[in-house]
Parts: C-alpha cells; sequence; structure tokens
C-alpha cells in the first residue's frame, strides 16, 4: 500500500556536483604539461606510501585512492606523481563555490569535491535544471580551467542527486525523474548506494533485501529492521524521493595522522611524530571549545601494527594529553612503522560536563596563551621543546570530507589568484581561475 505522505511524482529540488579526479585535476590545472597525462597524488615522495588521488588517465591503468605507489609505478611507468598540495585544493575549492554561486546559491557544501543547490520554481523543470547544469559546467571551464570536469546529478533530493553524480563519470549529467528512477536504480549494485558498504549490505540480505529492486520495493516495517529505526525510515523516504532534512550533528571525534617520511620510520620518528599530532590536534580541538574523554593511538607497520586507547577525565590540555600519550608508549608493540595517528574521541563541550571533585582542571592557561601568541604572530612562534626538530612536519592534509584547513597560527600558504591579475593587466574584468603560488 503506498504510503499517502509522500508525493507520486516529487519535484527536482537538488543539484548535487561533484568534481571528478578532483586534487589530480587541480594539479593538471595548473601545470598544462599534465594534461592527458597518467597523475597521481601522493603525501609524499616514497614507494611504500598510497595514492590519495588519480586522473582519469592514470585510473585506466587500475590506480585508485589507496593504491601503492609501488604497485602504481609497476602499473603504469610513465605515472606522474604530484606530493599534495592542500592550500591550493582549497583555494580552488573556494573559487568554485563563488563562481557557482554566482548561478544558483549553493545550499549546501558537502566536502572539498562535492556541493548541493537548491533548485525552486521553473529551476525544478528538467529542460531549465538540465540548462543549468550546463552552464556550470561550462562556467568551470572558464573561470576555474579546461581541466576541470564534473559529474551533475539532479533529483527530488539530495540523497538521489548525488546517487546520480555515480551514474556517469566523467563529466557526465543525469536527471533522475520518475522514468530514470525506474529504469537506472534497480541496476545499481547494493553497495553503489551512499551509506551501504559491505557490512550493512550483509545486514540487508539477512533481511531478505538482495537487490537494489527489493531495496526500492521494500516497505518500510523492512527497512527500519534492516537499517535499524529511524535510519530505516529515512531511507524509505528518501529513496521515494521525499524532501531530505539534513541532521546536524556534534562533532564526536577528532583525528589527526601521517605518512612517515623514510627517515622517521624509526621507534624515534615515529614518537617525535606522534607528540606533534598530539600538539596539532589539541589546538584545533581548542579551537572548537572542545574538551576529549578518550585519546586513541594507533601506527601502521609493515610487519606488525599497534593500536591502544585510553579513556580519560575530559580536557584540552597539552600537558595533560601528552602525559597520557607517554604512558600509552611504555606499552608499545610495532615493526616497521609506516604511519602514526592520535585520535580524541567523545569529545563534549565545557557547558555539557560537569567534573568531579578529583579531576584536574581540563582547561590550561597556558595552552590558551600559547594559542593566542601563534594566532597573533605566526605559526610556532611559542612552542614545546619536543616538537623542535618536527614542528615543520606533519602539515594539515585535506581529505575529501573537508573544505577547510586548521592554521596553526597566521596564514600558512599564500595564493594569488594570476588569471585575475592577468585579465587586470589586459583590461578585462576580473573573473577567477588559475590557483598559483606566490
Amino acid at each position: 500500500m503506498p504510503d499517502v505522505r509522500l508525493p507520486k511524482e516529487p519535484p527536482l529540488r537538488s543539484l548535487f556536483l561533484d568534481l571528478n579526479s578532483y586534487f589530480a585535476s587541480v594539479e593538471q590545472a595548473e601545470d598544462a604539461s599534465l594534461l592527458g597525462q597518467p597523475v597521481a597524488v601522493v603525501p609524499l615522495m616514497a614507494d611504500t606510501t598510497f595514492c590519495i588521488a588519480a586522473s582519469y588517465e592514470a585510473k585506466a591503468y587500475g590506480i585508485k585512492t589507496g593504491t601503492r605507489v609501488d604497485e602504481a609505478r609497476q602499473r603504469c611507468p610513465d605515472l606522474i606523481l604530484k606530493v599534495a598540495r592542500p592550500s591550493l585544493y582549497v583555494a580552488y575549492h573556494d573559487e568554485i563555490v563563488r563562481v557557482l554561486g554566482n548561478i544558483i546559491p549553493v545550499q549546501r557544501v558537502a566536502s572539498i569535491d562535492e556541493m548541493e543547490f537548491g533548485l525552486m520554481g521553473s529551476e525544478q523543470h528538467p529542460d531549465r535544471a538540465r540548462a543549468i547544469a550546463q552552464t556550470m559546467k561550462e562556467t568551470i571551464w572558464r573561470e576555474i580551467s579546461p581541466a576541470m570536469n564534473c559529474s551533475i546529478g539532479v533529483a527530488p533530493n539530495g540523497f538521489l542527486a548525488k546517487i546520480a553524480t555515480e551514474l556517469q563519470k566523467p563529466n557526465g549529467l543525469v536527471i533522475l525523474d520518475a522514468a530514470a528512477r525506474e529504469t537506472m536504480l534497480p541496476t545499481l549494485a547494493l553497495t553503489d548506494w551512499t551509506g551501504i558498504n559491505r557490512k550493512m549490505k550483509a545486514r540487508l540480505n539477512a533481511a531478505g533485501i538482495f537487490s537494489s529492486a527489493d531495496l526500492l520495493t521494500a516497505h518500510r516495517v523492512m527497512l527500519r529492521q534492516a537499517f535499524g529505526g529511524i535510519v530505516g525510515d529515512r531511507w524509505y523516504e528518501w529513496i521515494r524521493g521525499a524532501p531530505q532534512v539534513e541532521v546536524k550533528r556534534p562533532r564526536q571525534s577528532l583525528s589527526h595522522s601521517n605518512v612517515l617520511s623514510p627517515a622517521l620510520r624509526t621507534d624515534e620518528g615515529s614518537y617525535a611524530i606522534l607528540v606533534r599530532l598530539t600538539v596539532k590536534a589539541l589546538a584545533r580541538l581548542r579551537s572548537h571549545n572542545l574538551l576529549t574523554q578518550r585519546v586513541q593511538l594507533h601506527v601502521k607497520g609493515m610487519e606488525k601494527s599497534w593500536e591502544i586507547e585510553r579513556r580519560i577525565p575530559a580536557t584540552q590540555s597539552t600537558p595533560a594529553v601528552l602525559k597520557v600519550i607517554n604512558e600509552l608508549w611504555e606499552r608499545r608493540d610495532f615493526a616497521r612503522p609506516l604511519r602514526v595517528g592520535v585520535n580524541l574521541v567523545d569529545l563534549v563541550a565545557p557547558s555539557e560536563h560537569t567534573p568531579s571533585l578529583f579531576e584536574d582542571a581540563f582547561l590550561n592557561p597556558a595552552d590558551d596563551t600559547v594559542d593566542q601568541l601563534n594566532a597573533r604572530f605566526g605559526r610556532h612562534k611559542v612552542f614545546l621543546a619536543s616538537i623542535a626538530h618536527t614542528k615543520e612536519r606533519a602539515q594539515e592534509r585535506i581529505a575529501f570530507q573537508k573544505t577547510e584547513l586548521f592554521q596553526e597560527g597566521g596564514t600558512q600558504e599564500p595564493w594569488v589568484n594570476t588569471r585575475n591579475a592577468e585579465r587586470m593587466a589586459e583590461g578585462e574584468e576580473a573573473g577567477s581561475s588559475n590557483l598559483a603560488p606566490q
């Protein structure tokens, strides 16, 4: 029996844009000699690290995010490696958001390479939505770079519109109206749906859902049982085109990790970088005015990995957490370290935490003073002696789900819009585009 609360044919409310092979495309936009070449972006130049992005020319060789560099080079001897430049990717992201916002307002920035736009009134007509999407593509090519392609999905809500971007890559444009939803969605594998991984697929299979056709025809009670409560309700409504209401959840964790350079793949080097990451993570924690109640450490080793955690009294104090790190480090058990990381978990705002009579103060005035001095006079003007040799290492990386970088005091890298400068010199009206370092 159909759910009377859902419209039979919901309007096309959402346009979702996914920038294709974003990090690699930015590198190609910055260097024309890379156009048409297999390019992979890496955290550092080492065969034992992993690719974090690949151009479509590299993907043709089976190279993707997570492919080891030595394996990638075996698959493609002509592969060009570029060390990641996070500030550059953020700068391009900001420019893309700006120029597209001049076409229709940005409703939501989902990640560094994804954004959603709301469609209203006549914009919801398929022909008009298609024209808007094509204008966006042409604007990116003209104002940013011809190297930047994107896939665009249009659907009744952001959930389905994001799915639509995956149906045609690269440079795709898919409008999921009623007819398209009926023909295209049932052909998807369950794991093609955002939010369904192998573990969730097993749960769906246990509930009798083995295909997308099963998922699309499952009744509400079945989805509630398969996904667990209200999540199943949301899936039932979203796949039928109901409006998607964004639920903002408080931050639960904050983490930093670093692939060690070959010279630091020792016990001493691992510890030094771990301390550096902890200091940076706590500065970031204080910038959000949060406390951590659990600390996790992990070391990925080429022969043996190690991880450990401990619950602690809520704090944002650097000395307090470093004391815990030192105690946990005494129990280390790994071999040939490759990557280290620290997670601050079970975060809570100071106003939501009532300390016990036996807890030390969770705020350390010296930390605030150091943060303020670095914010005013520049990064690392004041720092712990223990990070003297590593303070310039483990710089901020930009993950796909992030849209900004945490600045440890002052601006780390200045960027200028060189293409605008060229236009101004030629007497043209300034637009936007190629962003290059000074």
